[in-house]
């Protein structure tokens, strides 16, 4: 079936974090908000229906995953990213950023080091603060505006301490797809230095044309022995309210250690719905993806457009992978409140603050390209209105 990006779907009323807390981080809701990353798209039609006929039954009690859930996992990752995993390398998660709690529960004790690039994903941080263990910072190079990693600080870094790595791939908040070779090169190092790694692989299905991921325990029999993967259809089908998410790991001791942190923490059966809707997504949803990922590629390439022609001092990184745009503003010559100001007091856009995710972030802003298109115009036509009018003849060259 024909999909409709364009269509507007109101969100404000129904408890929504994005729309109806926003107040929570920017301190007003009277603002356009593009910041946390779920999308204002209905998820694809065989996934409602399969919710549908499911809520039909009205009997909602304890519920054991079917064996054709973790098939039609299986089957996803060799369709979509030629990686053929099996059944029994799988676990539960109510989500991926509970998984990366359970991982360094499982693979670390409290003081040792995990590792990870910054800028990155905040609740990588707090996931290593919350369970007592030190966090270690490689940042990331940027090449004209592309980022990528710093292998010898990576290996200058690690201490004899350090038990894990977190790996963002693709990178959020950056938007890069690793290349083979760079993931290789990662996995050298942490093989040499027998570091764990826990892959956060959600985005890996929104890649755009040009690119390609690949699954990090993909590479090899030996990295995949060292490497937990977290992944879930949250992002990529707009599923992340149900919270129901799998790991996968080749090595079956850790994935026991794994487990037994889940079973430590109460943490068991899944969602009645997550799971239905699970099984769906990665049965049925290719087409409705398919048509997807052109029109979030579109709704990046009019904001590059519009931004080089009418405000080409905030700076616009190229976007691999992830509906999440990382956009440069030091340009305006800003320190972060006034850029804060600026945005959510006067233009009322709601970006997310690029210094949340490591101080290399700081001047930047990540922004949600996952909505109808007529969304980005507003929010980028009342950027460049409120820069005129404090900027002055100036703002309009």
């Amino acid at each position: 079936m024909q999909y409709d990006f364009d269509r507007k779907i109101e969100r404000r009323g129904t408890n929504c974090l994005k729309w109806d807390h926003a107040d929570w981080f920017f301190g007003t809701n009277d603002l356009l908000p593009m910041w946390v990353a779920d999308m204002d798209f209905e998820a694809p039609e065989p996934v409602l229906e399969a919710i549908r006929e499911r809520a039909g039954h009205g009997a909602f009690g304890y519920t054991v995953k079917p064996e054709s859930y973790h098939e039609a996992l299986v089957e996803w990752m060799k369709k979509r990213h030629r990686w053929e995993i099996k059944k029994e390398w799988l676990a539960h998660a109510p989500g991926v950023v509970p998984a990366v709690h359970l991982s360094i529960m499982a693979f670390s004790h409290p003081g040792d080091t995990v590792l990870v690039n910054s800028p990155v994903y905040y609740p990588f941080y707090s996931a290593v603060k919350n369970t007592g263990r030190q966090l270690l910072l490689s940042p990331l190079k940027s090449e004209e505006g592309r980022y990528e990693m710093d292998f010898e600080d990576i290996e200058r870094r690690i201490d004899s301490r350090t038990r894990l790595f977190i790996l963002s791939n693709p990178h959020n908040p950056v938007g890069r797809v690793w290349k083979r070779e760079e993931l290789e090169r990662l996995g050298e190092i942490c093989l040499k230095h027998d570091i764990k790694i826990v892959s956060d692989e959600i985005h890996s299905d929104l890649i755009f044309e040009g690119y390609r991921h690949v699954p990090l325990a993909s590479i090899s029999r030996e990295l995949s022995m060292q490497t937990i993967t977290c992944v879930a259809p949250s992002k990529t089908f707009n599923l992340a309210g149900l919270a129901t998410a799998s790991v996968i790991a080749e090595n079956k001791r850790m994935l026991d250690e794994y487990n037994n942190a889940l079973s430590s923490v109460g943490i068991g059966l899944a969602n009645i719905f997550g799971i239905v809707a699970f099984e769906a997504a990665y049965r049925y949803g290719q087409e409705w993806l398919d048509q997807l990922l052109p029109y979030l590629r579109g709704n990046f390439d009019y904001m590059r457009e519009f931004l080089g022609k009418n405000l080409p001092a905030v700076k616009v990184t190229e976007l691999e992978g992830t509906y999440l745009a990382w956009l440069d503003f030091r340009g305006l010559g800003m320190t972060v409140e006034e850029l804060k100001d600026f945005l959510y007091k006067k233009a009322r856009v709601g970006f997310e603050d690029g210094s949340v995710f490591g101080e290399e972030g700081a001047g930047f802003m990540r922004v949600n390209l996952a909505c109808p298109r007529s969304t980005v115009e507003e929010a980028l036509n009342g950027l460049l209105e409120s820069y005129r009018e404090i900027s002055g003849p100036r703002g309009r060259a």
